[in-house]
């Protein structure tokens, strides 16, 4: 393409620049019905399986890419954080607020904002690897599992309905 193409397209290079921000974000969109092959009966392990798909996106190149770009360029673009999120994030956080607030139906887990605990979930079990990795540092895939496993049993342990004995405890103390 010459330039005189590229401008009859885009108005300058801020332009040029969110629209392949734009083209990245959505190559590593997760279909909603990706995300609903994942889930099955148990909680701990659709929340795994989220998680290690999250964290895989990010090790890819692409991914690490636009990690790197969305990191190093969102404080002159804020939008291309917002973009990222919205289109993103936000589909996978809808989906795990679903999914706990149908635990929550049942009487498994005790959480008054279903959508603020998806989003503690994902910073817990996706930020701190992705940190790592986009800092250019390696993670085996084993060490990743073990973080994803801390983290996802740590986050139940928070949400999950105690029993009366746990409960009187907890107010003693």
């Amino acid at each position: 393409m010459t330039k005189r193409t590229v401008y009859a397209r885009y108005a300058d290079k801020a332009a040029l620049f969110k629209a392949s921000v734009q083209r990245a974000i959505e190559r590593l969109i997760v279909p909603h019905a990706t995300l609903q092959a994942l889930e099955t009966a148990d909680l701990e392990a659709t929340l795994a399986a989220v998680a290690r798909l999250r964290v895989a996106q990010v090790m890819t190149p692409a991914g690490l890419k636009l990690q790197r770009i969305i990191n190093t360029e969102s404080y002159r673009f804020p939008e291309i954080f917002t973009m990222a999120y919205e289109q993103s994030t936000r589909p996978v956080i809808e989906f795990l607020a679903g999914l706990l607030r149908r635990e929550i139906a049942t009487g498994a887990l005790a959480v008054a904002d279903p959508e603020r605990a998806a989003v503690v979930f994902m910073s817990m079990v996706v930020s701190g690897p992705v940190r790592i990795i986009v800092s250019g540092n390696r993670l085996t895939r084993r060490e990743i599992e073990d973080r994803l496993q801390f983290a996802i049993g740590l986050f139940l342990n928070g949400v999950r309905v105690r029993d009366e004995r746990h409960r009187n405890k907890d107010t003693r103390q």
